[in-house]
């Protein structure tokens, strides 16, 4: 969560806005219990181009080279934080469109004792 909340406030101008919502998801089934939560990591930012989605899960993958160097990355940041999820069996999507900001959602599933 630090990772995804500190870039987008790192590449989200002033005056813009960087949101976190966590809600619980049910199976989609009637009745069903919830099974999993859903964080949701929102920014107004600069946004990432299509080309590079598919990528930006990848270790030393930067969208703009000159842009990481300046805020200080080294690309490992989004690669860690995948790993990360899929390693408490979540899944993690990204949604961005250039000038109008990033949509990170993670599904974590709820564990059962």
């Amino acid at each position: 969560m630090i990772n995804l909340l500190s870039n987008g406030i790192n590449y989200t101008p002033e005056g813009g806005k960087v949101k976190l919502k966590a809600e619980l998801v049910a199976s989609g089934e009637e009745g069903a219990e919830f099974d999993s939560v859903r964080f949701t990591i929102s920014d107004t930012g600069i946004g990432i181009p299509k080309k590079d989605l598919p990528r930006i899960f990848e270790r030393f993958y930067r969208v703009d080279k000159a842009r990481s160097r300046g805020s200080g990355g080294t690309g490992l940041g989004l690669s860690i934080v995948k790993h990360l999820v899929e390693l408490h069996k979540g899944t993690i999507r990204v949604e961005s469109e250039v000038g109008m900001g990033s949509k990170f959602i993670i599904d974590m599933p709820i564990l059962q004792q």
